[in-house]
């Protein structure tokens, strides 16, 4: 089952979408809003489940499904928390720095609150008041659980998963230092991120979810160029399952919670860092680990950060090449 949601007011109109992406029908005599359905989702989710299953064999009233009008899945979340789940990311952007990472970022996740009072839309502009910030773009995976208790385990955390979507989760990785620096998080360096159009179940993924991850090639495109190919579920050191049980360790986690991956990135075959698409790698998720590899192999970086009038695309394909959740599609703007 495929969900979005219209733009309408702040936390949208929740629809159900065909699964080609093509037609939608309109479900808010079930559930108004998707933060709606969530908070009730035993309850609500059978008859949406219906009314996808109606609208696949078009016994219902439909309506063509426009990416453009739509907005993130959920406008606003209760809580949006972005992990790394790929460390090799982690590793190499330390690296780079000449930081040491301490052992225990292999086995203790990283994870940090972002702001999640309202999202862009899947094709609004990204926002930019100076390019001096160095605007990046981070192509993640994300799911969005119902309710989740405090001290869950990893098994009962995976059964909390009930969507599963993308994410441009935009850094402005200039401010990051100084904010890292306070000892105190990120804030100013993380404005709003945008997902995918549709947020999808579990099930509706069949084998291309497993183990707490997602198998598809998560693909990104810089300005009309293939930027980034890289496998979503290889590489990852900590699964979903994993990711939320980290969050849940001293808290109970609310129905709606996001929980991002971090930045895909995988190693390259021989074990060293990734390499461009056109050098025969899977290329990067993020700017940041072009420049990181580029300073590691010639001491500085060469790719620049996102200017104004660059354009960002960032999709994942079923065996036809057709997207599963959508497409994220984004120009950088003047603020």
């Amino acid at each position: 089952m495929k969900l979005a949601s219209l733009k309408q007011g702040r936390d949208g109109r929740l629809v159900v979408v065909s699964d080609d992406l093509a037609w939608y029908a309109d479900a808010a005599h079930i559930a108004p809003t998707l933060q709606a359905a969530l908070d009730d989702w035993d309850r609500i989710e059978p008859d949406l489940r219906n009314l996808a299953t109606d609208l696949e064999h078009e016994a219902i009233p439909r309506e063509r499904f426009h990416e453009h009008n739509a907005a993130s899945p959920l406008p606003r979340a209760y809580q949006w928390a972005d992990g790394s789940a790929y460390v090799n990311h982690v590793k190499l952007v330390r690296q780079a720095r000449g930081a040491e990472m301490p052992d225990s970022f292999w086995h203790d996740p990283l994870m940090y609150q972002g702001g999640s009072d309202g999202f862009l839309a899947p094709r609004d502009d990204i926002p930019l008041k100076d390019e001096g910030w160095g605007c990046d773009l981070e192509a993640e995976v994300v799911v969005v659980t119902g309710d989740v208790p405090m001290g869950a385990g990893r098994e009962e955390a995976l059964k909390g998963v009930r969507l599963v979507g993308l994410t441009n989760d935009v850094s402005l990785r200039n401010l990051i230092p100084g904010e890292l620096g306070k000892g105190f998080g990120f804030f100013q360096s993380k404005p709003a991120s945008a997902f995918s159009p549709v947020f999808v179940t579990p099930d509706a993924l069949g084998d291309w979810w497993r183990d707490g991850k997602l198998h598809r090639k998560l693909m990104v495109d810089l300005n009309g160029e293939p930027f980034g190919r890289a496998e979503a579920g290889e590489d990852m050191t900590f699964d979903f399952g994993t990711l939320i049980a980290h969050a849940a360790k001293s808290r109970k986690l609310g129905a709606g919670t996001i929980i991002g991956s971090g930045t895909v990135s995988n190693r390259d075959a021989d074990g060293g860092p990734g390499r461009p698409i056109a050098d025969g790698g899977v290329g990067y998720s993020c700017l940041a680990e072009v420049r990181t590899v580029e300073t590691i192999e010639g001491g500085a970086p060469a790719t620049d950060f996102l200017k104004v009038g660059d354009t960002v695309r960032i999709w994942a394909e079923d065996d036809n090449h057709h997207p599963i959740f959508g497409v994220i599609e984004q120009t950088v703007a003047a603020a």
